[in-house]
């Protein structure tokens, strides 16, 4: 683990390479941490960008730096439980550049934190219009897209399938869904050329975790860092990815280098799971 875990996660020197030289991609769910780090490494492998969240102002600020860097950037506010809004989304991208070479279901939504038997079924439901059902939709409605370009589909899922914690129970719920759900789409989108892949991080040390961590160490009376390093102790490597080092992972799917990988799952973590 680094001094201050506040710096950078690896010591490496990384330099953009042009895997994704002029290629359109999709991203739901462009926030904070992940969805920001996706955003900015995808423009640094050449690729231009349809940005989608509900908040516009936060999508603008995005999108002003990565023009900046000269990659095209079309913002667009959104809410992708709403089918209406979601088949407008298409619409517009489809139009705008003609093409769509990839598709990242990122965005997600908190469910209830409680065990498994007692869980809010009413507030589960509302959290897989996020976690399940936007991804499929949004899938269905780009696949004329990505099929003409041979493109793929990647969903961001999680670790959480791998432990089983009571309070993790409908997270896990909606992750499992989503993995069965990458696996239906990978065989039956294959046969028109479209790849379905899904990306699995542990713990990502980004501003959400960090502010996890100090929650944590308030409550057991320690500091960030013994939460830091109790995290990061099951890993082979001894820390926690980056969002920087899960998107650059998440963006290999999205390039011509992984033209023969569909339907897997690739875990970022370190080394804490051998799958």
């Amino acid at each position: 683990m680094p001094a201050d875990p506040a710096v950078a996660t690896s010591d490496r020197i990384y330099r953009p390479v042009p895997l994704l030289q002029d290629k359109v991609v999709v991203i739901s769910g462009v926030g904070p941490g992940l969805g920001t780090a996706l955003a900015v490494e995808a423009a640094g492998m050449g690729a231009d960008l349809v940005l989608v969240s509900r908040t516009e102002r936060k999508l603008e600020r995005l999108a002003e730096k990565i023009r900046a860097d000269g990659r095209t950037v079309l913002p667009i506010p959104a809410d992708i439980t709403d089918e209406e809004q979601r088949a407008g989304l298409a619409e517009r991208v489809v139009a705008e550049f003609g093409r769509v070479d990839c598709l990242i279901n990122n965005a997600f939504a908190i469910p209830p934190m409680d065990p498994i038997t007692g869980i809010d079924l009413a507030a589960l439901r509302t959290a897989n219009e996020t976690n399940v059902f936007a991804p499929l939709r949004l899938s269905a409605l780009f696949a004329d897209a990505l099929a003409a370009s041979r493109g793929s589909v990647i969903m961001l899922n999680s670790c959480v399938s791998y432990s089983s914690q009571p309070e993790y129970s409908g997270y896990k719920l909606s992750k499992g869904a989503l993995a069965h759900l990458a696996s239906s789409l990978a065989t039956e989108l294959g046969p028109r050329g479209i790849r379905v892949n899904s990306v699995a991080p542990s713990y990502v040390y980004e501003d959400i975790n960090k502010a996890y961590f100090d929650w944590l160490a308030a409550q057991a009376g320690v500091t960030h860092e013994d939460i830091y390093r109790e995290k990061a102790a099951p890993t082979d490597l001894r820390r926690l990815a980056g969002p920087e080092e899960v998107a650059r992972a998440t963006l290999f799917l999205a390039s011509d280098l992984a033209t023969a990988v569909t339907g897997q799952m690739l875990t970022v973590d370190c080394g804490e799971f051998h799958r």
